[in-house]
């Protein structure tokens, strides 16, 4: 019996010890550039660290300081959740009405499908760029040319704090709605034309159909839809610094478009603050680990009603 087990174990080893093998080179590349530095970090995150001198060990002392005393970061983590919530919500649902108004097959629907997802493979730099000179402040900004046209006074678009987070949520939203709608076209091809059929002889309206058929069959493409969405909308980056660059603080006037993750840079290379900074990661890590965790879950729950 004892033989048999070993010539079982080497009869495995010889099929997947290739396999097995292979593996290796991605597994060091995936411990040295993903593993370790994730480690590295929350080491840091305790710790007092100017990236010169070695590292002092503070206990918990960083994130006793980031979540009591700064103001600084209650007022980021306020404004990215004004972001997150709206840049999200009206994404997803801009995605899902231009998906509903161009699923079909003809070559005008494909055009504008096209159309509206070419800025979600765009550089985002350049994106980033053209929409900075849009609300650029003097007269060479397209949307003060156009107030120009209308006899209005030019208006400091990126300089008016109350303007600051709005104009942000709608370059992510123009930027991203086509890649939601493309994975939303696609959740609409998979539902079976039966259903609408069946809904329609049983005298169903179109909103009842909308609403008892398409809704739930798109729930799964929602949930991830909405996941993504969160995660790359807490970890905003590009949009601030490029379109705040060359002001006195990274998150503009006032700290108006002040985000997370523009903060964590602007602690750990601006400030030399890498400890702090590590702990603010961490600290954003956790917030969107416990709320992507919610919205699986309340979708696994609304999909077993």
């Amino acid at each position: 019996m004892a033989n048999h087990a070993v010539s079982l174990r080497r009869s495995r080893l010889r099929r997947y010890g290739t396999s097995y093998l292979m593996l290796v080179p991605f597994l060091g590349l995936f411990a040295g550039f993903l593993i370790w530095p994730l480690l590295n970090s929350l080491y840091l995150s305790f710790t007092s660290f100017d990236g010169i001198k070695p590292p002092t060990f503070t206990g918990l002392e960083n994130f006793r300081r980031l979540l009591v005393e700064d103001e600084r970061f209650r007022h980021a983590l306020g404004n990215t959740s004004v972001y997150v919530a709206a840049s999200v919500t009206l994404g997803t649902l801009l995605s899902l009405g231009l998906a509903l108004a161009f699923n079909g097959s003809s070559w005008p629907h494909r055009v504008m499908r096209t159309i509206f997802f070419l800025p979600s493979v765009t550089s985002s730099i350049a994106l980033m760029l053209m929409w900075k000179w849009i609300f650029f402040p003097s007269d060479v900004g397209l949307a003060n040319t156009v107030l120009d046209w209308f006899g209005q006074k030019a208006v400091a678009w990126l300089a008016t704090p109350g303007l600051t987070v709005p104009i942000l949520v709608l370059m992510s939203v123009w930027g991203g709605m086509g890649y939601g709608m493309v994975l939303y076209v696609a959740g609409l091809g998979a539902i079976p034309e039966e259903y609408y059929e069946a809904a329609r002889i049983d005298g169903a309206s179109t909103w009842q159909q909308f609403r008892r058929i398409t809704l739930p069959l798109l729930r799964p493409v929602t949930t991830y839809v909405v996941v993504t969405g969160l995660i790359g909308a807490f970890q905003v980056f590009e949009a601030v610094y490029i379109v705040f660059r060359g002001t006195n603080q990274i998150g503009g006037v006032l700290d108006s478009g002040l985000m997370i993750v523009p903060y964590l840079y602007d602690q750990g290379f601006t400030h030399f603050k890498l400890g702090y900074a590590s702990a603010v990661a961490w600290v954003l890590f956790l917030i969107i680990f416990v709320i992507s965790l919610v919205n699986l879950r309340l979708g696994r729950a609304t999909k077993e009603l």
